[in-house]
């Protein structure tokens, strides 16, 4: 018995999963659900238009410092609880008896939601228009109807992918780390060196541009705020380790390790991503032209198509770079589909599902939660489907995911600040007196990540512009409380031991 199985028993619960992934598996699936280029491809436009390149450039490594302190907090407390329910199993036993269950509660349900709501994209609209004339010779630009089949399509695959055995998708991994190593080194050094010209680096650095006439935001610090949120959509996820901490050996160890490796690597990656296509842009107000080769739909496909259209007069070199990010996001959505069924697993483990007995099940051989995935996959179709009627709904849908997710991670840090030091029993990675202070920044960077998320985008507000994150967040959470107040309060008491086990005080 490894030391993360012996942990788990100590926790009071029996080994069901099957414990075969190392650290290097463990970090790969991590490193494949925060996606090196798709937190940032979808937002970069967006986001240096708001200000100009300096803030998108610098914001990137404010956020990676602040996420940091996340990371840390998290690897603390991954270390001393290696389980399978993560974020809300942490929050339960930290709250304490009286706390715990509603702590849970809450914090499930928002992991939950921003799981699955993590599980979508819009890369494929740039592959499909560079790949077919382009939008000026007679490009296709995919429908609604379209995009929606493709999302639908690539969901399935995902579910289906994640029924087979774990050791599959570890493999499946294991590619995806190295291909978005290698990619984006291809990328990062190719880019810059193809494009015809450079911007200095006084631009890429210092130049700061507000875009009132495009966003309508007038305000400075409003702009520098909203630039920030390409970096604060990519930069999460980590917690992929510590959902897969009862299939990884040595858990209590390697699941910090994976957690702090992973925003390290990405922290390295993204920016080196951002300055390579923020140097390669050759006419800044031709990107958001709607008559420019890419529809002004996605700035980085325009900065890629200039780039090779111009030396080399063709668009391949442009297709082969987009089909690299899109390799990434489809191994992204294949990792978070993968912790996305694993926390649901473990919510229905602990009875906090309705029909619990039926997503709980683990498949006899392959030994994962196949019923959870599917669930996961239906839900995510759901949600995806009012892209029929509605334009923003993948705006809203990335702002509940990145609040959802970034905000289950404030419950058990906050448990964590406050808990008294005496009851807690610490893992190999252990802050000691440094760990108060380093929950409470983590906790206030997540509040303020969180708040951001909830703000208009582009002013006016109109119906076509509103953000409509809190609106469905605040339904959805609206019902998730009801639920508990009128019903789950009674009978949710978190996380249900499987293993009988003395209490010595301590969590």
């Amino acid at each position: 018995m490894d030391s993360g199985e012996k942990r788990l028993n100590e926790l009071g619960y029996k080994q069901e999963l099957r414990r075969e992934m190392t650290l290097f598996k463990t970090l790969a699936i991590s490193f494949s659900t925060m996606t090196l280029f798709t937190g940032i491809t979808p937002l970069y436009g967006s986001s240096l238009q708001y200000a100009g390149p300096a803030s998108l450039v610098w914001g990137w490594v404010v956020v990676s410092f602040f996420t940091c302190f996340v990371g840390v907090a998290m690897a603390e407390i991954c270390s001393s609880f290696p389980t399978t329910g993560s974020l809300y199993f942490w929050a339960a036993h930290l709250a304490g008896p009286k706390w715990g269950p509603f702590s849970s509660w809450c914090c499930a349900w928002l992991e939950t939601i921003g799981l699955i709501a993590g599980i979508g994209s819009q890369t494929l609209q740039s592959i499909i228009l560079l790949s077919t004339g382009t939008n000026k010779d007679g490009g296709y630009f995919a429908p609604k109807w379209l995009f929606l089949c493709m999302y639908v399509c690539l969901t399935l695959i995902w579910a289906v992918l994640n029924t087979f055995a774990l050791e599959v998708i570890a493999f499946i991994d294991i590619i995806s780390i190295w291909w978005q190593v290698i990619g984006g080194l291809i990328i990062v050094i190719m880019l810059p060196l193809v494009a015809l010209t450079t911007k200095p680096a006084s631009y890429v650095f210092t130049s700061f541009e507000l875009g009132t006439d495009s966003t309508g935001v007038s305000s400075k610090p409003y702009a520098v705020i909203l630039s920030f949120l390409v970096s604060q959509y990519s930069m999460y996820g980590y917690d992929a380790a510590a959902h897969l901490t009862e299939e990884t050996k040595d858990a209590d160890r390697n699941g910090p390790i994976a957690i702090l490796s992973s925003i390290g690597i990405i922290s390295v990656f993204g920016w080196a991503y951002i300055l390579a296509l923020t140097f390669s842009i050759q006419d800044y107000s031709y990107l958001y032209d709607p008559s420019n080769e890419t529809a002004g739909a996605f700035v980085p496909a325009q900065i890629l198509y200039d780039a090779f259209h111009g030396r080399y007069n063709s668009s391949i070199g442009a297709i082969v770079l987009l089909c690299i990010i899109w390799g990434s996001f489809f191994f992204g959505g294949l990792s978070i589909t993968t912790s996305a069924a694993r926390v649901v697993y473990a919510l229905s483990r602990d009875k906090g599902i309705p029909f619990s007995s039926i997503w709980r099940q683990v498949h006899p051989k392959r030994k994962v939660p196949s019923n959870a995935v599917w669930l996961c996959a239906a839900i995510c179709i759901l949600m995806g489907l009012p892209i029929l009627r509605v334009n923003v709904v993948f705006t809203a849908i990335t702002s509940i995911c990145t609040i959802g997710w970034v905000g289950g991670y404030a419950v058990p840090i906050f448990a964590r600040m406050v808990m008294p030091e005496k009851n807690f029993k610490p893992g190999p990675f252990y802050l000691g007196s440094t760990s108060r202070p380093v929950c409470l920044i983590a906790f206030v960077w997540i509040c303020y990540t969180c708040s951001v998320f909830l703000l208009p985008t582009y002013y006016p507000i109109s119906w076509e512009t509103f953000n409509y994150a809190p609106v469905a967040l605040g339904v959805g959470l609206s019902l998730v409380m009801l639920w508990w107040l009128v019903d789950a309060r009674k009978w949710f008491k978190g996380p249900v031991r499987n293993i009988e086990i003395p209490d010595n005080g301590k969590v």
